[in-house]
């Protein structure tokens, strides 16, 4: 069991007359990920509310703000206990046995334009042997191929922008996996975490977009930037690609920093602390 701590810090400069704010930096509660403890502070005087996503588990912090500075800061203990599967033992599951919630992921969206990378997809992994093997043949083919560098993008870059690009930070590596699973018929998601054991390299901790692949009817964990270390992924939304799934969305004339993150392992409650690491079994955090 892996037990990390984090926090969040954002902050905004909010022009007259005020905005609204939709957050989706609360810590998800999975079958394999529990929220021991958390924190929110906001340091305008505002009520807020906080709801669930039935379908997404999504958690949203939602409230409108006054003019002047906002500062937002949460802070969460959370446990992962993760399900783990040796890889050869992951079949794919045939399109006519997915469940119904699991069918939106199999089908093109904004970013993750699939039927456009179709033939492609199937030139480079139809030939392939079906389950974990395959997938994880497109997460390194979408490594070999993209360069990452930091603000090499920009909001609207997509899948297909990646392949001509062949370059991007881990939401276009993500976009990209995603859309070449979902073309040879793999449902894939979107994710979002804490960059847990990046190389600081690469700049401070940040969030970080993984993709999620369905396998043997449970979501299994691909990070195509190979940036970041899945096993210390704390997870916080899923989608069908970044629209799903952004930290903020803001309504109104307002100014923004860069987050402040950070997250570390702490001791679990045998007073052991667990520093993720790379290794060789499948990893899911949830199920259906």
């Amino acid at each position: 069991m892996v037990r990390l701590q984090f926090s969040v810090e954002l902050n905004y400069d909010i022009s007259p007359p005020g905005g609204d704010f939709i957050f989706n930096i609360h810590a998800a509660h999975t079958l394999q990920q529990t929220v021991v403890n958390e924190t929110l502070h906001v340091s305008q005087p505002v009520p807020y509310t906080i709801d669930t996503d039935p379908a997404s588990r999504n958690r949203y912090l939602r409230l409108q703000a006054q003019a002047g500075l906002l500062k937002v800061m949460y802070e969460a203990t959370v446990e992962l206990q993760h399900y783990t599967a040796a890889p050869n033992a992951l079949g794919e599951v045939p399109v006519c046995q997915l469940p119904g919630a699991v069918l939106p992921y199999i089908y093109p969206s904004r970013y993750c334009q699939s039927d456009r990378l179709q033939k492609l997809a199937f030139k480079e992994f139809g030939h392939l042997p079906q389950g974990y093997s395959r997938v994880q043949a497109i997460c390194q083919w979408v490594q070999q191929r993209v360069s990452f560098e930091s603000n090499s993008s920009h909001g609207s870059t997509s899948a297909v922008d990646t392949v001509v690009d062949r370059v991007g930070v881990c939401r276009d590596f993500a976009h990209l996996m995603i859309a070449l699973c979902r073309a040879v018929n793999l449902p894939a998601r979107f994710a979002t975490g804490i960059d847990y054991g990046a190389d600081p390299a690469l700049g401070p901790t940040d969030f970080h977009a993984y993709v999620e692949v369905y396998l043997d009817h449970r979501w299994y964990m691909f990070d195509p930037s190979g940036t970041a270390i899945p096993m210390g992924f704390v997870r916080i939304a899923t989608g069908r690609d970044a629209a799903d799934a952004a930290f903020a969305m803001l309504f109104g004339s307002i100014t923004s920093s860069a987050p402040i993150i950070r997250i570390q392992p702490v001791a679990d409650r045998q007073g052991h602390v667990v520093f993720p690491a790379h290794g060789s079994l499948a990893l899911s955090t949830d199920g259906l």
